[in-house]
């Protein structure tokens, strides 16, 4: 019996080591495909499930559309998954954690150029653009429009003399001056409320607009041009005192603080034509003046890397992405959509604008941001 159980025990013996080889080599193994899938999960921001996690930093204007439920539908089904953060379109190139976005998408070339400089980027391209507007109210309507400055034009209201209400705001009239005023005779200057300047897109788009009417209808070119039409408007921002750094502040004002806060406030048309699309029923009395001429704001997105140029093609290329933008007031290649749902809403709105005026290049914006800059202090 003993000369059998020796042997046995050392098979079995051999077995057990053969076992043990074989469970270890494969525990190795599912340890290393773990490790590779972390791995992977982590390069590129792609997520276990596959999808690209995409960073972007934007205006505040955008905010709620990219973080819309269908648009995250739709990009899912590109497999794409967006992580959005908000910041002043002017800020957003000296943000300090830009490096660690894929998207930086601000209001207007200028503040995508002077993303671009920074960051180096080149790769640019315009998804939606929407013109400014003055969001105001019914009851101004009798003293601007008797005074030459407004006027209804198929259906919409225009700023028809801007010429007249800029040196208006410049010479300090008061709405008690202007007659005849029966809702809103008060000793408050008539001003275009804004944004500041120095952080925000809409302010920089409303500089360029008044900065081509005091330079006798030209965009301004040069530096000495530059110089000498803000130092004549400086006082259309210092008048103003505190000013948001993002549009969202100022717009909130005009819809809950209403006339008495905000008589006229400089919007995008499409923060006005979001609010009412979102809203069952608006302020009868809320209305939108288009000056003329007016600036459009393009929203440009700048790829920071090459997930960012992959959602730029996303957003260029589907059709359901511009859908969904046009019930955010977002004009686009086709605005069939838009244009139905702010006639179902009643808005007076025009489809074509044809009085648009350009910006001054980055750098001679820039040059009159940085004088208002050194007038209001940092």
């Amino acid at each position: 019996m003993k000369k059998f159980l020796g042997p046995a025990l050392a098979v079995l013996l051999l077995i057990g080591v053969v076992f043990g080889i074989v469970f270890s080599a494969r525990d190795k193994q599912a340890g290393a495909n773990a490790g590779q899938n972390a791995a992977n999960a982590t390069a590129g921001g792609t997520a276990a499930s596959g999808k690209t996690t995409i960073r972007i930093l934007t205006g505040s204007e955008k905010l709620d559309f990219l973080r819309d439920p269908d648009l995250a539908k739709a990009l899912d089904a590109e497999g794409i998954v967006l992580d959005v953060q908000k910041a002043g379109s002017r800020e957003i190139a000296t943000h300090p954690d830009l490096k660690t976005f894929d998207v930086a998408y601000p209001a207007g070339v200028a503040a995508a150029q002077k993303i671009s400089t920074a960051t180096g980027s080149r790769r640019m391209s315009n998804s939606f653009y929407t013109p400014m507007a003055v969001a105001s109210w019914k009851q101004l309507l009798p003293p601007l429009e008797a005074n030459g400055i407004v006027r209804k034009q198929g259906g919409a209201y225009y700023i028809v003399d801007m010429h007249k209400f800029v040196e208006m705001m410049e010479q300090g009239v008061r709405w008690k001056d202007l007659q005849p005023n029966p809702a809103y005779a008060v000793s408050k200057s008539v001003l275009i409320g804004t944004t500041d300047v120095r952080t925000s897109n809409s302010a920089a788009m409303y500089l360029a607009l008044v900065s081509y009417i005091a330079n006798s209808d030209n965009v301004v070119a040069n530096d000495a041009a530059a110089d000498q039409v803000v130092d004549r408007l400086l006082g259309l921002f210092s008048k103003q005192g505190y000013q948001e750094s993002s549009s969202t502040g100022p717009f909130e004002d005009y819809v809950t603080m209403k006339l008495g806060k905000s008589p006229l406030v400089m919007v995008y048309e499409q923060q006005f034509l979001q609010y009412a699309f979102q809203h069952p029923s608006i302020d009868p009395d809320m209305l939108l003046l288009y000056p003329q001429p007016t600036v459009l704001t393009k929203h440009t997105i700048v790829a920071l890397t090459d997930k960012g140029a992959r959602f730029a093609d996303v957003f260029e290329r589907n059709p359901e992405v511009q859908k969904i933008a046009s019930r955010y007031g977002f004009r686009g290649v086709d605005n069939t959509a838009l244009f139905a749902e702010a006639k179902t809403r009643k808005i007076e709105m025009p489809q074509t604008l044809v009085d648009v005026i350009d910006p001054p290049t980055y750098d001679l914006l820039e040059r009159m941001i940085v004088r208002i800059e050194s007038t209001l202090g940092k």
